[in-house]
């Protein structure tokens, strides 16, 4: 039995584990949990939900009162961010290899990417996303979306300068950080963003996208 398997045995028969759930739209920040779940190899349904699932999904609402995505629950846990989503799987049924110890030198690096890929590479893109394609054609700011696009690569040349002559961003290897801001330069491409890409981030996306794991989540959000 290997280690993934051991580890979800044992989880099994400690009653945990066996509701897991993420509710999700293509594509969204729920990939990132997407994604993680198929890098460890865990079992879990999908519900492929449309986007806006507040409106399309009837009692979305009742289960996620903000209407976000993503939703992921695990027996009455309800989790609604994704980069944290990412760590518990990680903290609950790991340890895996993309998991960093408490105890490894990179630990504190490792916690460091994981928060910013959301509060300083996703949030700028959120508001881009916001006035090129959700608000009605009046309400399009095209200021606010040149201003947050400029905001967003700026603060993309910390990723450029850490993946100078490395793989991956912390701990010699693939992690959980690499699953969270990945998605932040994977949602990029979305907005039509990657075209100002830096080189170390356009061949780390690249790598990163080439992944059974990612190919494995996108193919189940088609289904």
């Amino acid at each position: 039995m290997c280690d993934i398997d051991l580890v979800k045995h044992q989880k099994r028969m400690n009653g945990m584990g066996k509701n897991m759930k993420l509710y999700h739209c293509a594509d969204a920040r729920s990939l990132r949990p997407l994604w993680a779940l198929e890098e460890m190899g865990l079992d879990y349904e999908l519900i492929n939900m449309q986007f806006p699932p507040r409106a399309t999904y009837p009692g979305y609402l009742d289960l996620n009162p903000l209407g976000t995505v993503p939703t992921f629950t695990d027996g009455d846990l309800v989790m609604t961010e994704s980069s944290g989503i990412c760590q518990y799987l990680e903290d609950m049924y790991g340890p895996t290899s993309i998991g960093v110890a408490k105890d490894h030198p990179a630990y504190g690096e490792y916690l460091n990417w994981l928060y910013r890929s959301d509060a300083t590479l996703t949030f700028p893109q959120t508001l881009v996303l916001r006035y090129t394609r959700l608000e009605p054609e009046e309400r399009r700011i095209p200021q606010v979306v040149e201003d947050y696009s400029i905001w967003y690569l700026s603060r993309l040349r910390s990723v450029e300068m850490a993946l100078e002559g490395k793989e991956f961003l912390c701990a010699d290897k693939f992690t959980v950080a690499d699953i969270a801001v990945g998605y932040a330069l994977f949602l990029g491409v979305s907005l039509g963003l990657d075209a100002r890409y830096k080189p170390n981030c356009k061949r780390y996306l690249e790598n990163l996208m080439a992944r059974p794991g990612f190919k494995s989540a996108r193919e189940k959000q088609q289904a």
